[in-house]
Parts: structure tokens; sequence; C-alpha cells
């Protein structure tokens, strides 16, 4: 069998000193993680993160930087996820779309809830890391990414 790891894009976004978040079914249990998801085939990295914030919480943006690129082996099915954070410009919001399938609201949380929740309650030990991250200042130029 050949190793794939599953590439997915995220998107931090932060307003008034809240992050746009999703709280989602994975695993049979409600999570938070920022707008994220699979990269497509035939799809940028920059198209992906603005299909899924779309899709996700109904809100348009438009991704300025890079917030950090990280790579996570899921403990219970040793599944590899590679994932790169953006951050930008919050465009605008569609309150009548439906969320995509799984997800139940995309809530604007702040801060120190967001870092104080168990990791239990995080899709990911990455969606604290990309809020540190993005916090930290940590921003790289869109250029980095070369798509052939």
């Amino acid at each position: 069998m050949v190793w794939k790891p599953h590439v997915t894009v995220a998107a931090v976004i932060e307003r008034d000193g809240e992050f746009l978040m999703v709280e989602e079914i994975a695993d049979q249990q409600a999570v938070y993680n920022q707008p994220a998801g699979h990269l497509e085939d035939d799809e940028t990295f920059v198209d992906a993160v603005i299909r899924e914030v779309q899709e996700e919480t109904a809100w348009q943006f438009i991704p300025d930087a890079i917030t950090g690129i990280y790579r996570w082996r899921k403990p219970d099915d040793n599944k590899t996820f590679v994932r790169i954070c953006f951050t930008g410009i919050l465009g605008e919001h569609t309150p009548a779309q439906k969320l995509d399938v799984g997800i139940i609201a995309a809530p604007w949380l702040p801060r120190d809830e967001l870092l104080a929740m168990p990791a239990s309650r995080l899709r990911s030990p990455m969606v604290k890391l990309c809020i540190n991250d993005y916090l930290a200042g940590k921003r790289y130029p869109l250029d980095m990414i070369t798509e052939l």
C-alpha cells in the first residue's frame, strides 16, 4: 500500500479579537476547527482556502499570507495531514447560505476561550498551533507557493 498524506488548507481569520471557527462533527463528536478542508484535483492552494471558507462559513475570504505549514499524524488511525494555513481579509457574509455537510455552525470565538479548550474539543492540535503562529505574527508571502 502506498502512503499518501492528506493535503489540506485552513484559514485563521480574526475580527475584533475573535476568530472565525467552525463547529463540526468529526469521529461522531462535535469539535472546533478553523475553516479548513482538502485540496481538490486541479485546484490551487489559494483557490482551495477561498472555497473552503465560503462553503463552511458563508464568508468570502481573500488570503494575503501564509501563517505556517504543518504536518500531523493522527494517532488513532495513523493518517498524516499536511496543512497550509492562511490568513487574510474577510469579505462579504451570506447568512442565508447553507453550510457544508457536517458543519453545525460558524461562530466567532474569543482567543482566550479557544486557547483554554481541552484538546478533545478541537479537531486536531493544529488548531491551536495555527492560532498561536498567527498571534506570534508569523506571515509568509503567498508567492512562496509555486504551482506548476
